[in-house]
């Protein structure tokens, strides 16, 4: 449904967009993370339309942004950051005015505002005018506006800024359905949404694309995935730290602490050695008599992967 090829983005001498190319199928949902200034809404908003690429090609469901950009656009639900509302309208009449704008026919009206308010949680304020709404209403109605045309694409620039725990969750819920049954890209600083709504994601920084892959296989990608979180009690439990840094399985062994009664530990695998750590860590505790309080195998973390592969402002 989404094709990005070789994507440039300048603006005079800055380089915002340095080569990005992905796909999106019907029923992926693609997370696009990156640091600020990475050139995660500049991306977005070539892929809309929004802004023309200096190089490279979008297209969104065989056609081209640039070449068939009304066809293009037609396919595609749009929630940018800081979206605009008309705030002297009520809800129903600014989603109404968006349908008719989207070419929802007449006959279809109702519904499509009906469907789209019950899919957003929009019911209790449907009556209400947009300045009277919460900050959470107000970015529900947005992302309203979006789907208000059902369309195959959706591309959402932080669907969750500013909303509320609670809200947050619906909004992860509705994406992960409507993930489905379409092609979604929307991006995020928060890692935790990857896992909650993502079928997939991607990692830019400073303009190129560092990163592609599932939730998991980025988790397993970083530094700890793998590692052993280690608790043993035991007289042999200050010692065990140089036994353990020895074991061929370990790269190395960090937050320690350790005393005469025992050890709390996190042990990082050699490559390749991520398989066989914890029987080798289980063994040792073994041979020195150790008691095993905890041994946990960790699965890896994106924001681990995250901080290892991103660049600061400051490199």
């Amino acid at each position: 449904m989404i094709e990005v090829e070789n994507l440039h983005k300048h603006f005079g001498a800055k380089v915002a967009v340095d080569g990005v190319s992905f796909t999106v199928k019907k029923g992926e949902v693609l997370g696009f993370l990156g640091p600020n200034g990475a050139g995660k809404s500049t991306t977005m908003r070539m892929v809309t339309g929004f802004l023309p690429p200096t190089q490279g090609k979008v297209t969104i469901g065989g056609a081209d942004i640039v070449d068939d950009e009304l066809d293009a656009k037609r396919k595609i639900g749009y929630l940018p950051e800081a979206a605009p509302l008309y705030s002297d309208m009520t809800v129903e009449g600014f989603l109404r005015f968006c349908a008719e704008m989207r070419g929802v026919a007449a006959a279809d009206l109702d519904k499509a505002v009906d469907k789209a308010i019950e899919t957003t949680f929009l019911e209790k304020v449907r009556h209400q005018s947009v300045d009277t709404l919460s900050k959470g209403f107000r970015h529900r109605t947005c992302l309203a506006q979006s789907i208000i045309h059902d369309p195959e694409v959706l591309i959402l620039d932080e669907p969750t800024d500013g909303l509320d725990p609670n809200q947050k969750h619906e909004v992860r819920a509705l994406i992960r359905r409507m993930g489905k049954e379409k092609a979604i890209i929307f991006s995020t600083h928060i890692l935790e949404e990857v896992e909650a709504a993502c079928t997939r994601a991607i990692i830019i920084d400073r303009g190129t694309v560092i990163a592609d892959g599932t939730p998991e296989e980025l988790k397993g990608r970083s530094k700890g995935a793998g590692s052993v979180t280690l608790k043993a009690t035991g007289l042999a439990g200050s010692g065990i730290l140089s036994e353990l840094e020895k074991l061929s399985e370990v790269k190395e062994v960090d937050q320690v602490e350790s005393d005469d009664d025992g050890i709390s530990a996190r042990v990082i695998p050699a490559k390749g050695k991520g398989g066989e750590l914890a029987g080798a860590v289980s063994q040792l505790c073994r041979e020195k008599k150790l008691n095993i309080e905890e041994l946990r195998v960790e699965e890896g973390r994106l924001d681990e992967l995250f901080r290892e592969i991103t660049k600061s402002d400051n490199e």
